[in-house]
């Protein structure tokens, strides 16, 4: 028997489908019907089971499935069929066209492309949103960063007088550079006890735009953190290391 107009209707339905409506989750051999009337005749026996997949955006939830043979369904505005090569896809265009044309020469073949294109056009705005959003967050650490740089070397510049003393007295190098890495160490940290929770507020509001990511990403989080860390690191480092070279007897000199 060929599944066509006037033989039995019957359809094949997704995992998730099956998982909906039947408790068992048996669902070949029972019967549904295409409408929203209560009184729809159930005349459609469903006769496989396939697993889910998604339809439009890679980043929709999976949605419920009926799959139906051509011929019985009332009408067709289009239709997308799927090609297994072992060749280069580009190279079974050409072959994929003439097999059609010889079924039917009226039956248009249009908007070919690879599943990995299909893919790539699928999160094409995600993958923009990732790169816009990557630009912004190196420039927002840059400009932080020589914000920081700077408070830190004027700071650096007040304290001369003072870390002329520490040296003059004894102090080492690595004990001038603490002085002014603690600091630096604790603004750090501030701002990390501040805005890190800040972010991940922020992040379930935006999980929408997330793509292959949880909104609580314990590797992305912790690496966001160790950039700030060690930008800010930098950033005071350089301050106090050239602090380290200023001679005692200039400094102690300085107003």
């Amino acid at each position: 028997m060929s599944d066509v107009r006037g033989a039995p209707k019957v359809c094949i339905v997704n995992e998730k489908f099956a998982r909906r409506f039947f408790r068992d989750g048996t669902a070949i051999g029972r019967h549904i019907g295409m409408g929203g009337d209560p009184g729809t005749k159930l005349d459609i026996e469903i006769v496989g089971v396939v697993g889910d997949t998604k339809y439009e955006s890679m980043r929709d939830e999976v949605p419920l499935e009926v799959y139906q043979p051509s011929h019985q369904v009332d009408f067709v505005i289009g239709m997308t069929a799927y090609v297994r090569t072992t060749r280069q896809a580009e190279q079974t265009f050409a072959a994929v066209r003439q097999v059609v044309n010889r079924l039917d020469p009226n039956l248009p073949v249009s908007n070919l492309k690879t599943l990995e294109k299909q893919q790539e056009e699928s999160l094409i705005t995600e993958r923009l949103v990732a790169i816009l959003s990557s630009g912004f967050g190196i420039l927002a650490t840059l400009l932080a960063a020589i914000g920081l740089y700077g408070v830190m070397a004027y700071q650096v510049t007040q304290r001369t007088r003072e870390i002329g003393v520490r040296m003059a007295v004894g102090a080492r190098s690595g004990q001038v550079v603490w002085v002014v890495m603690r600091e630096v160490l604790l603004l750090a940290g501030i701002g990390i006890a501040i805005g890190l929770p800040a972010a991940l507020g922020v992040t379930s509001l935006v999980k929408s735009q997330l793509y292959g990511l949880q909104p609580f990403d314990t590797t992305t989080i912790a690496l966001a953190v160790i950039g700030i860390a060690a930008a800010a690191t930098l950033s005071g480092y350089l301050p106090a290391l050239r602090a380290t070279k200023v001679d005692p007897v200039s400094a102690l000199r300085c107003e």
